[in-house]
């Protein structure tokens, strides 16, 4: 599957869209239904998404400069850990089903490596330079 140019900023402005969208939820419709301690974790799964949207953001800067394979393995890697990390802690709040933090640290991991992919294939692309 070859992605354009502009294949990760789609997914970062949708990601970035549902950001904002869910920070406003949670300020205004969350703020007083849930508990301080619940409102936190959603406060911390904006916070991570918004970070990993800037990163979805980043993959097109890097397009011709790093392999596009690899690129597009982070640019999966960090959407799949948007879904787990972020979903998990989404969810878990709404529902208030404590099982579903055993799924976040699984996007934690997938983050963690996508951005060690991505310091492989920089440290790799200087090398080569």
């Amino acid at each position: 599957m070859t992605h354009s140019d502009n294949h990760w900023f789609f997914w970062a402005a949708i990601s970035g869209f549902l950001c904002v969208a869910l920070g406003a939820f949670g300020a205004h419709a969350l703020k007083a239904s849930v508990s301080a301690a619940n409102l936190e974790v959603w406060k911390t799964a904006v916070q991570y998404q918004m970070f990993h949207t800037l990163a979805l953001m980043l993959l097109n800067v890097l397009s011709g400069k790093l392999s596009q394979r690899v690129l597009c393995w982070i640019g999966r890697l960090w959407c799949a850990g948007l879904v787990l990390f972020c979903g998990s802690l989404y969810v878990l709040v709404l529902t208030d089903l404590r099982w579903l933090g055993a799924i976040t640290p699984l996007g934690g991991t997938l983050w963690l490596i996508a951005w060690a992919l991505l310091a492989i294939a920089a440290f790799r692309q200087r090398r080569m330079q």
